[in-house]
């Protein structure tokens, strides 16, 4: 999988793109992921990127010009799968999104600052929008950072365990049941006898009730 991200400020995103799985993707070649720097492309010669609003109104918009250069840049390289765009009014990022996006191969996402992006972009150059909540950020990098992990932990052998991310919360619209390690007894707070039994079968069946109980109690919505 590749994957661009389109920023004003790309050094926020390299911690985040340098650590942990994404760092171990990259390592195993599963993931090209490249951060392209939106004022490189403006031809503003203070490479602004923002300019006011036609038709008055408070804050700033970005321009067309330098994202609608770079985007086509990167078109004429190779073929994109998606170009999406991080804004509060998009689809809702659920598993089920995370899913398909994992199987695509070229992804270009970007990232808005300001009041958004000048409209026609949004006409004429995304084919998805996607929000990570019901609330507002300063710009689109810390949402872009979390549509990259949750979908590059899917790709297989990103996760030494591949089945883990199989069996994560909201795969099968459930919650994760309880989970315990050692030791079996601290402090007098014991892990459930069931866990310890060694009897599989039990332990599944506990797992799939302790999901559908925590699941009824915290996320109702899921059961439809």
């Amino acid at each position: 999988m590749r994957i661009d991200i389109l920023t004003i400020l790309p050094d926020l995103l390299q911690g985040p793109f340098s650590e942990s799985i994404m760092k171990r993707a990259q390592e195993r070649g599963l993931l090209e992921l490249e951060v392209h720097n939106i004022r490189d492309y403006s031809v503003n010669k203070h490479k602004k990127v923002d300019d006011t609003q036609y038709g008055g109104g408070a804050g700033m918009v970005m321009t067309i010009q330098p994202i609608v250069d770079l985007i086509e840049k990167l078109q004429a390289e190779r073929k994109y799968d998606e170009v999406i765009f991080m804004t509060p009014d998009g689809e809702l990022l659920e598993q089920e999104l995370c899913n398909d996006l994992s199987l695509k191969g070229n992804i270009i996402i970007l990232c808005g600052h300001y009041k958004g992006i000048d409209e026609r972009i949004r006409e004429h150059y995304i084919t998805k929008e996607i929000s990570v909540g019901s609330y507002v950020l300063t710009g689109g990098e810390l949402a872009a950072c979390i549509v990259v992990d949750s979908i590059v932990r899917l790709i297989p052998g990103v996760i030494n365990d591949e089945t883990s991310a199989l069996t994560d919360s909201f795969q099968d619209n459930l919650l994760s049941p309880p989970v315990y390690t050692k030791p079996s007894n601290y402090k007098g707070m014991e892990v459930p006898p069931v866990l310890l039994s060694g009897d599989f079968a039990k332990i599944d069946k506990w797992r799939e009730e302790k999901a559908i109980e925590r699941t009824k109690k915290r996320r109702p919505d899921l059961f439809k």
